[in-house]
């Protein structure tokens, strides 16, 4: 080894040792009494060095040409720093080493950004440089994050009897959901593999091949458009589990929310977790991974506006649409004109909504908007009564379709929830969401689609409703929440046949489609496919919410940007034209 100690490791104990030090310089400056004072440091911390004339002359000058970045090796003796010199924010910080001996082991040039600067650059630039971006302290302690999540999982997996498979990363397109990432074959000419979105259907065979208990830290590639919590490339925690329920699937992810949740933050979490019903979710929240956190549910007040004299609302209602709205209690003072016409552009520009109705409560308890005078003093009155509100409350409301008042309520909730500090951003809320539907209705195609995909169980209660209104149908499957975002989800499959190629039937897909792309798995469900069932946590997204951190690149070490490009090593790229005859492909150009 070219080291005896880490950067992190000295103490005051180790006071009198020689030891050799190997990192990178982090910083350098010149004291008085021809002092050279370094800061060198790995991922386990940071040591300050120091150079001095007794050290003799090539230990002097070599330290004064060293530059940020430099790799060096450093011998020396461990030394307690002179009083009033310590540093108590470094676990190092009582201590330095005298040099004896520097020897430089590679040189760097002036680097774009540094590590420990205070100042983040620009994002484009870390990625470009993402060698330099992952020797920061905050990025390594990420990564170590990571790699503490994903062996907990393993541990408390392998301790209940799960088994490690790997499942193929080169397999068949079988285009559901997502867009599909294509390999072409040069063995089999005008042929391609496809990039698992899901180790979906390997799991499921493995149910059916008797392996009861099936887990991976499975890589997944979904060819999709990007956004902060989302990658083309991505890793899922893969769980399959044989005669079980929903109960067993989710109380297996309990007790490991609560395992992870010790280990890592030293919370207590109360088991069973949360549940609530989807159409809940959404009747109270507007969305079906809510952030429990804080309140300010949505109220309904639909009733009140059809009998109202303001004729947005009455028309809402009159056209089959819902008005309803959301009480920031106390933010009255907080939001200007100015502030609430940014709340209606947001709802307008990224919900769809036609606008934004508001009103605030005044101190004497009468609500004032530009609005108000369109309304009869008994309808003001309900409004309150509805809303609870009270002086100092403002009061928000959306008059459009069903869904078009989840989106924006939602939307609006979560702003008011961060800019009013509802919630303390270090808290942690898990929760369930259950019993979705089983089918969404595709106006455009006139068809149904699969809310999760094709192989999701209908409740039992519900299969009657296969054949007569598949709209009333309700899914076995769960949703993870994690501080409002859906941090894994699964379902109980179906296990039957004949329910299968219903299901396929009212997804608008003939027998010919089905057997061509799913033909092994209709197979297998022939030959004693047990109940089974199972659920993905997106562990990328698990770090991100326990490291506290907003965009999910940055608990990946390498990963793309919302355009699905590597700035590091240029991908994608062209390759030669060699390459693309022997896969029997041609580039055209628009």
């Amino acid at each position: 080894m070219l080291r005896t100690h880490t950067c992190g490791e000295l103490r005051a104990d180790h006071a009198g040792e020689e030891v050799t030090l190997c990192g990178w310089v982090d910083s350098s400056r010149e004291h008085g009494l021809g002092l050279v004072f370094i800061d060198i440091r790995d991922r386990y911390g940071k040591t300050q060095v120091v150079a001095a004339p007794q050290g003799g002359d090539a230990v002097m000058e070599a330290a004064r040409k060293l530059r940020s970045e430099d790799v060096i090796q450093v011998r020396g003796e461990v030394a307690p720093r002179l009083e009033g010199t310590s540093n108590d924010k470094l676990a190092t910080g009582q201590i330095e080493v005298r040099i004896l001996e520097i020897k430089k082991l590679n040189d760097s040039q002036t680097p774009p950004f540094t590590p420990t600067q205070q100042d983040l650059p620009s994002e484009d630039l870390r990625l470009r440089y993402r060698y330099l971006d992952l020797r920061r302290p905050e990025m390594q302690r990420t990564m170590l994050l990571r790699s503490r999540i994903i062996k907990l999982m393993r541990d408390y997996f392998d301790v209940h009897q799960f088994i490690d498979v790997e499942t193929p990363i080169l397999g068949r397109s079988t285009p559901e959901g997502a867009r599909d990432y294509l390999v072409p074959s040069r063995v089999h000419p005008g042929k391609f593999y496809a990039l698992p979105q899901s180790p979906q259907l390997y799991k499921q065979i493995l149910m059916m091949a008797g392996y009861d208990r099936y887990v991976q830290v499975a890589r997944c590639f979904r060819d999709e458009d990007l956004r902060a919590d989302r990658q083309p490339e991505f890793t899922q925690l893969d769980v399959e589990m044989s005669f079980i329920d929903t109960e067993d699937i989710v109380g297996m992810i309990d007790g490991l929310v609560a395992k992870l949740a010790k280990e890592l933050l030293d919370i207590e979490v109360t088991l069973p977790l949360q549940r609530m019903t989807y159409d809940e979710a959404m009747e109270r929240f507007g969305h079906d991974a809510p952030d429990l956190r804080f309140g300010m549910e949505l109220i309904d007040c639909s009733d009140v506006a059809a009998e109202c004299s303001f004729r947005v609302f009455k028309g809402a209602v009159d056209g089959g649409g819902k008005v309803r709205g959301i009480n920031g209690k106390g933010a009255a003072a907080s939001y200007s004109r100015k502030k609430i016409d940014e709340l209606t552009e947001l709802v307008q520009n990224d919900f769809g909504a036609k606008g934004l109705a508001w009103f605030r409560v005044e101190e004497d308890g009468t609500l004032f908007s530009p609005i108000a005078k369109q309304f009869q003093p008994e309808e003001l009155e309900k409004i309150k009564e509805r809303m609870q509100a009270e002086p100092g409350d403002l009061l928000l409301f959306i008059a459009d379709k069903w869904e078009v008042t989840c989106k924006a309520l939602y939307g609006l909730r979560k702003r008011l929830g961060a800019e009013l500090k509802l919630y303390d951003p270090n808290q942690m809320h898990f929760s369930w969401i259950v019993e979705f539907p089983m089918f969404a209705w595709d106006e455009e195609e006139k068809r149904w689609d699969a809310m999760h995909h094709p192989f999701t169980a209908p409740r039992d209660e519900d299969l009657q409703y296969l054949e007569s209104d598949p709209g009333k149908c309700r899914a076995k499957a769960y949703d993870l929440v994690i501080n409002g975002s859906e941090a894994g989800g699964g379902t109980i499959r179906i296990h039957d046949s004949a329910v299968q190629a219903k299901v396929f039937e009212l997804l608008g897909m003939s027998d010919e489609t089905a057997r061509e792309r799913f033909g092994f798995l209709l197979d297998a469900l022939q030959f004693g496919a047990p109940p089974h069932g199972g659920i993905a946590l997106g562990i990328d997204r698990v770090v991100m919410l326990f490291g506290k951190l907003d965009n999910i690149r940055d608990c990946i070490a390498f990963p793309k940007t919302q355009k699905a490009a590597d700035m590091m090593t240029g991908a994608p790229g062209q390759v030669d034209t060699r390459q693309l005859r022997e896969l029997s492909v041609k580039v055209v150009s628009e």
